[in-house]
């Protein structure tokens, strides 16, 4: 997990990567892949006007008490067992659409990691020269790390990398 993007096999995520028919959202080359029950659908990027997120959990102390008592409610006295979700925003000529996908960040992300997310995304929508570019060093690098999330400052480095377009 790098920022808001899940990054497994070559494959990037925006939040979470899904399982079975649980909601999410692929960035591929091609475009933005919505998957899940109910929002299945396809947008190649030349359709993809802006990509941003709404909903997204930032780390401060009030959430991360939030979320301790959360925890202690759902698994401690059966609660509910929701994963915290966000919403994917996507403008398109035919209009704007909602997605739905789980965040990976238990506790929420760093304002940095956030804001450098968001600044990410907006990149994607530029132009098939920056998006394929960002999408492969993306990729790559999630070819190369399986397995584990890097510290803090090492997202952020990578963040501002793909950010630049490097």
């Amino acid at each position: 997990m790098v920022g808001l993007f899940w990054i497994a096999e070559g494959d990037v995520y925006v939040g979470a990567k899904p399982a079975g028919l649980a909601p999410g959202v692929r960035l591929t080359p091609e475009g933005v892949l919505a998957l899940g029950d109910g929002q299945s659908a396809m947008w190649p990027w030349e359709d993809v006007h802006a990509l941003t997120v709404d909903d997204v959990p930032v780390k401060s102390l009030r959430r991360h008490v939030s979320t301790a008592v959360d925890l202690v409610l759902t698994v401690g006295l059966g609660g509910g067992d929701e994963a915290p979700t966000m919403t994917v925003r996507l403008a398109a000529p035919d209009g704007d659409t909602k997605l739905t996908a789980y965040t990976a960040a238990a506790v929420g992300y760093s304002r940095t990691e956030y804001d450098l997310s968001r600044a990410l995304l907006s990149r994607l929508t530029e132009g098939a020269g920056t998006l394929i570019t960002t999408l492969t060093a993306m990729a790559d690098w999630g070819r190369r790390h399986e397995g584990g999330s890097p510290r803090a400052a090492e997202r952020e480095r990578l963040l501002r990398e793909w950010g630049a377009g490097v």
